[in-house]
């Protein structure tokens, strides 16, 4: 069921993220910002170098952006994006983009993304020496390698979650593993529904094999016989975002490629902030925000 129509929804709720929302709802759109500002990487910076601000916490300008934002008509949805659905450039109904949220599914004409590219790593043992032989941190890009195998995705947000009824389509069995999860209850109940086995409260403590994975040790004592080890730790990546999109990557492929009114190569699709690669700089980033809040609020109202 679709929620809303919207005529932007931007991905993302730090610093590009909430400039972009400012500018574009000033337009008089409907702007529907999907995200959790307290995990911005800014949310517990202390800030001593952007421009006319003085002994100023992350969290106070997160918190006053998004008031700014909503001021203007911006909504905010304490929810991360599970998948996104371009339009069918074969249909005649001026359809836009589908996203999937952990609970709600909406339809908008234009998406900013801005959720940055932290990519956090599970730091034990075997992850590094076995990454690309069953350890990968981007379900999209290499599930098709695991088809009919035992599977898991590590990890306790709606990316991890988002990932693993991905792989339940494609793997024989899928495990979901975390210390504690921290998504919708709802989005807990298709998990189960799917048949995703949880293992809540367990940490990972190795991952084993030597030409490729076999095994994943948890903290509990356990040992799940998997081939392949997904790791999803945050919000849906660069990797991600560029494999279900078709999004064109820098030369590093690391950061979405943009040009200078931060359009990417898909029409509909802009990008700003860290997303876009360095200096990761609040300053960058609201600059960038502006600019593309400003040119997707353009290109939505010509639809």
């Amino acid at each position: 069921m679709i929620e809303a129509n919207q005529d932007i929804i931007i991905l993302g709720a730090g610093p590009a993220g909430l400039q972009a929302a400012i500018h574009a709802a000033r337009k008089g759109l409907k702007v529907l910002v999907l995200g959790k500002n307290d995990k911005s990487s800014l949310w517990w910076a202390h800030i001593e170098n952007f421009c006319c601000t003085l002994e100023i916490s992350g969290e106070q300008i997160l918190k006053t952006g998004q008031q700014q934002a909503e001021s203007f008509g911006a909504i905010f949805f304490n929810e991360d994006v599970l998948s996104i659905v371009p339009p069918d450039l074969m249909s005649l109904d001026g359809s836009g983009f589908t996203v999937n949220s952990e609970t709600k599914t909406f339809k908008t004409k234009a998406i900013i993304i801005c959720t940055g590219t932290t990519r956090n790593k599970l730091g034990v043992p075997g992850e590094k020496e076995l990454f690309g032989k069953g350890v990968s941190y981007c379900v999209e890009c290499d599930g098709n390698f695991f088809k009919g195998e035992e599977v898991a995705v590590v990890g306790g947000e709606s990316a991890a979650a988002g990932g693993a009824l991905h792989l339940t389509h494609l793997a024989s069995k899928t495990h979901l593993v975390a210390k504690e999860f921290s998504f919708a209850p709802e989005l807990m109940q298709r998990l189960k529904d799917a048949g995703v086995i949880i293992h809540e409260g367990v940490d990972v403590k190795e991952i084993t094999g030597e030409s490729g994975v076999d095994g994943l040790v948890l903290d509990n004592g356990n040992t799940l016989g998997v081939t392949g080890v997904f790791i999803e730790l945050g919000a849906k990546g660069v990797m991600s975002l560029a494999a279900e999109l078709g999004i064109t990557l820098d030369d590093s492929m690391k950061f979405i490629k943009t040009d200078k009114q931060q359009r990417t190569n898909v029409p509909g699709l802009f990008a700003a902030g860290d997303i876009c690669g360095p200096p990761l700089q609040m300053a960058k980033a609201v600059g960038e925000g502006c600019v593309a809040g400003l040119t997707a609020a353009k290109f939505a109202k010509k639809l």
